[in-house]
């Protein structure tokens, strides 16, 4: 009988994680995986630490205590070019430099697939072509980045991450700034990204429902800890809603497709 193949690592893992600020740590002796080729969302009432805990994994976030692992070796002894190769991420409300256009702006994405000085590629062209046409861009590429409203210029940014190419994307409140219909384009796009090319995405959300109807694993955080992790229908419950946001709400099928559907009835 032949021995087992061995499991493969998490696409992202953090060990007694610990991190904060000065005079505040946020986050003590956190474990997490995240499943590869899905979409994690991150969820939890404002302040929980959804933010500090993905900006810690994406190395944006210095740790008190801890390890994290990208594929099962450690973030830490990677190269910040060697990180972007492998992931792409969008923390919350970025900032760009004056003047700077739609596509000079999407340009920036390929920095980590370029070498000193290198050439100008057709597989950069193509890649930053494709983050402007599926984000919605493309009539818009020639304009500054400024003169954009709120919602288009965050789609500028996930154009922007989307033209790195990369296996993982981590993003920070993906859907801030955009109207009903753009939030659903994003997310709908990030989940073809999981089903279609195997991504893995990790993303903070504050509506539970587009979490549930969107994300194959969640993560629930409440004062920095993570209170339940797995399956929609394993997480969003009446009981850990209570226990996570501390209000009291009715779970049931969501008519469109089954998943959790959510409805708030009043503070617990």
């Amino acid at each position: 009988m032949s021995q087992a193949d061995p499991k493969p690592p998490a696409a992202l893992a953090a060990s007694d994680l610990s991190t904060g600020y000065p005079g505040a740590l946020i986050i003590d002796g956190l474990d997490l995986e995240i499943p590869r080729a899905t979409f994690t969302a991150l969820v939890g009432p404002n302040g929980c630490g959804k933010s500090t805990l993905l900006r810690a994994v994406a190395r944006l976030q210095p740790l008190h205590r801890g390890t994290v692992l990208l594929d099962g070796r450690a973030i830490a002894q990677q190269s910040t070019k060697e990180i972007a190769r492998q992931v792409g991420i969008l923390p919350q409300a970025p900032e760009a430099p004056e003047g700077l256009s739609v596509a000079d702006l999407v340009r920036q994405g390929r920095y980590p697939h370029r070498a000193l000085f290198g050439r100008w590629a057709e597989a950069d062209a193509r890649a930053c072509a494709d983050a402007l046409d599926v984000t919605g861009l493309t009539s818009l590429q020639d304009r500054p980045l400024d003169s954009l409203s709120g919602g288009q210029k965050q789609r500028a940014w996930i154009a922007m991450t989307l033209a790195q190419q990369t296996a993982m994307l981590l993003l920070d409140e993906p859907t801030t700034y955009l109207d009903l219909a753009h939030q659903l384009e994003v997310l709908d796009l990030l989940r073809a990204l999981v089903k279609e090319q195997g991504a893995t995405v990790v993303a903070v959300l504050h509506d539970l429902n587009q979490a549930a109807r969107y994300a194959d694993h969640i993560v629930m955080m409440k004062d920095g800890a993570i209170l339940a992790e797995g399956a929609p229908d394993a997480t969003v419950t009446q009981a850990r809603i209570e226990a996570v946001f501390d209000i009291k709400a009715m779970v049931m099928p969501n008519p469109v497709d089954g998943t959790p559907l959510m409805i708030a009835v009043t503070r617990r």
